[in-house]
């Protein structure tokens, strides 16, 4: 694992649990800990964003609320008072080691609709410019649960796609990935290298560790699979200790997951980076060695459409066997592509009624999301493909 000043540009994470104790508050020395830690990697030449969860465990301790779930309502006003309280520690730690810095409060919509997404990264790229670090959360006090993130991690990755990051660390309560939940698996072995997330990968997922965390290994390697693909190494650590990040140049247990070789760029990675897709199609083998081989998909390889959306919207297209592999932008809403799904080209206008598009999701707005070793005669010209 190379040193972390080596990495142009790096977005940290840091899960709830570490920042906040239930009873006593925020973890003042920690967190002046992890600004030192920050300090160090700017005089490096590294660019460092944060992304800090906190705001409704914070809030929910200094306005007392006690241990139980929270209403929607409830952790919307401590997400409030934490969001003040927080950015103000950031705020002062942060200056206590000469570095500015400022908030930027994110929601779903603000990374999934383009021109949303442009303005976000025009604003800190533009913090990044002026040397002040971004210090960014989800906006809790008007996210609702059917819009929300619902985790740190994801967004982590999404913010560090979005600013074409080359690093993301995440920093939790646990050490790093292992072969099954260690906690309840005395047999679980750490893994410290991943090459690529693979569906044994994800097997090895497991719960949230804390109660603190909406989190859990899960949406640590959905991170990953965005962060990845895009290009960005992520590291996986505790981030329990003091100082954190000189931890991991000093060699404390770690998990490692390797940037893709071939990574999706610009316009292509804020599609790969999608969350939540609008629908699903889903496509014959013939049309999965069409996809990697770089053509568009065709209607003719659709075998199921589930979801309603739009012309525009993103969807998800899953291989025969339910495994994601690719994500684009429909050429068609969810109607139409229901009734043309197994067609021939030739037929669609003749049964949708209009001058129809030859593809069902055109390859400049297609991107593969799950790598696949293959070899060059693997791959078969079909009739669900096209080259334009």
């Amino acid at each position: 694992m190379q040193p972390l000043g080596s990495y142009r540009r790096i977005t940290v994470k840091i899960g709830s649990a570490l920042l906040v104790d239930r009873e006593s508050g925020l973890r003042r020395q920690w967190l002046a800990s992890l600004a030192r830690d920050v300090a160090a990697l700017r005089q490096t030449g590294a660019d460092v964003l944060v992304v800090s969860s906190g705001a409704i465990a914070l809030g929910r301790t200094i306005l007392g609320l006690g241990r139980g779930a929270l209403k929607l309502e409830e952790s919307q006003a401590a997400a409030a008072v934490g969001q003040i309280a927080l950015a103000g520690a950031w705020s002062e730690e942060l200056a206590g080691v000469g570095l500015k810095s400022g908030q930027v409060l994110v929601t779903l919509g603000d990374t999934e609709e383009r021109r949303r997404y442009l303005n976000v990264r025009a604003t800190i790229g533009t913090l990044l410019k002026l040397g002040a670090v971004p210090v960014i959360n989800e906006n809790d006090t008007v996210a609702t649960s059917e819009i929300r993130y619902g985790d740190n991690d994801r967004l982590a990755a999404r913010v560090g796609t979005m600013m074409n990051s080359d690093l993301l660390v995440l920093l939790s309560d646990i050490d790093g990935l292992y072969t099954a939940p260690p906690q309840r698996d005395p047999d679980a072995r750490f893994v410290p290298y991943v090459e690529r997330i693979t569906g044994e990968i994800d097997a090895m997922a497991g719960a949230a560790a804390s109660e603190l965390s909406r989190g859990g290994m899960r949406t640590k390697l959905d991170a990953g699979k965005i962060a990845t693909a895009a290009g960005a190494a992520m590291i996986i650590t505790a981030g329990d200790r003091l100082h954190p990040l000189a931890a991991i140049d000093k060699g404390e247990r770690a998990t490692f997951f390797k940037a893709w070789d071939h990574p999706v760029r610009g316009y292509k990675s804020w599609i790969a980076g999608q969350l939540e897709p609008a629908g699903r199609l889903t496509v014959d083998d013939g049309a999965v060695n069409a996809l990697l081989a770089g053509k568009s998909l065709l209607p003719a390889g659709v075998t199921g459409v589930s979801g309603v959306f739009e012309r525009g919207d993103t969807i998800a297209v899953l291989g025969p066997d339910g495994a994601e592999i690719a994500r684009g932008l429909a050429a068609y809403d969810s109607g139409d592509a229901l009734q043309i799904a197994g067609m021939k080209s030739a037929r669609v206008s003749e049964v949708l009624g209009y001058e129809a598009r030859s593809a069902m999701v055109h390859r400049d707005d297609l991107v593969m999301t799950r790598q696949a070793a293959r070899s060059d005669a693997s791959v078969q010209e079909t009739s669900h493909a096209e080259s334009a």
